[in-house]
């Protein structure tokens, strides 16, 4: 029973310790200039999706640049703003000329000198138009079929209403 409590108590404080080291490496400072995110420089860089066609919109999004920050692919898309806080965000969109293939994008941060990468595919051709449902009209075939349909229909409800119908010397 001893033995059990020993390798309990053990088992906790490692978990405490190993726990508590992703907390510290997080909050180091290194340029000594206080706070969290004090020009720090961008990092955790993400972008959705990571594989764009040409035209399409990408979202990126990196932490570490409290005071926001710019995105970048020369010859892929114009740069962008990343916005402030502890994530920042932007969205990009992909120059339709832009040539397909693996490229390179840099986020730098205001408040930092310091620039991150990371990497993101463009693929050839257009983006599928998808959302747009509905907004298309039938064409003029499609129109005369339907029109035809609900005429016969029409027709067809007519003569089970005339052949239902009693005669008028059966009610007296």
């Amino acid at each position: 029973m001893r033995v059990l409590r020993a390798l309990t108590v053990a088992a906790a404080a490692c978990a405490a310790i190993g726990l508590s080291t992703p907390f510290a490496a997080a909050n180091q400072d290194p340029g000594g200039r206080g706070g969290n995110g004090g020009g720090n420089g961008p990092s955790n860089i993400s972008v959705n999706p990571y594989s764009v066609h040409q035209g399409s919109t990408m979202q990126v999004s990196a932490a570490g640049c409290g005071h926001g920050g710019t995105v970048s692919s020369p010859g892929n898309f114009p740069p962008a703003n990343l916005s402030a806080g502890s994530i920042g965000f932007a969205t990009v969109r992909v120059f339709n000329h832009a040539s397909p293939g693996h490229h390179t994008l840099s986020v730098k941060c205001n408040d930092s000198n310091l620039i991150a990468t990371h990497r993101f595919t463009i693929l050839e051709g257009n983006p599928s138009q998808g959302g747009i449902g509905g907004s298309f009209g039938p064409s003029t075939a499609e129109t005369v079929i339907g029109a035809g349909l609900v005429g016969a229909a029409a027709i067809g409800a007519g003569a089970h209403v005339v052949r239902r119908r009693r005669p008028l010397s059966s009610r007296v």
